[in-house]
């Protein structure tokens, strides 16, 4: 049975970065799906906030690595493969406070969640759904009266990001 620390109150800020969605061996090995670019980059915060069964944990991966293709991590309290099942599905998340300041003109995906999507024109295309990485470019899913596919290219198709007023206006026609 798995033993996990006390549950705490998560803060506001937490920024979701993956999730447990394996068990890789037999002495406790976690498979993590990573949000992060290089999906490596969530070993750079050594303090997660777990969420399981509706309650957070905080705890400190004590191993993590590459594995082939796949991201695994070991816990303090994940001793063997039954009691890494128990986490499958388990968010992992920060505190906004642990990611590194953003330079002009770069975004963390996590703001542009939710934000209104506009052409210069005025006409509202939706809301950003969630973004693709598509190798060349991120592209933001636009939710509205129809899916719209838009480059995140700065100056060229995403003309302003207004993070304090939730919007984006684009180079993109409502029609395409």
């Amino acid at each position: 049975m798995l033993s996990l620390p006390n549950a705490v109150v998560a803060p506001d800020d937490l920024i979701t970065l993956g999730r447990m969605v394996g068990c890789h061996g037999v002495q406790g090995w976690l498979k993590v799906y990573s949000y992060t670019q290089p999906k490596q980059n969530i070993l750079n915060y050594p303090q997660w906030y777990l969420k399981h069964q509706q309650k957070w944990y905080v705890c400190q991966w004590q191993q993590g690595k590459l594995q082939g293709k796949n991201l695994i991590v070991l816990l303090p309290f994940c001793h063997d493969r039954n009691q890494a099942s128990e986490l499958l599905q388990a968010d992992i998340a920060i505190s906004r406070q642990q990611l590194p300041e953003l330079n002009h003109d770069e975004y963390y995906w996590s703001d542009l969640l939710g934000l209104t999507v506009v052409n210069p024109q005025g006409a509202c295309l939706g809301q950003v759904d969630y973004l693709m990485d598509t190798g060349a470019n991120d592209v933001l899913v636009v939710k509205g009266e129809k899916q719209h596919l838009v480059p995140f290219v700065l100056h060229t198709f995403v003309l302003k990001v207004d993070l304090e007023n939730r919007q984006i206006v684009v180079n993109w026609d409502k029609d395409f």
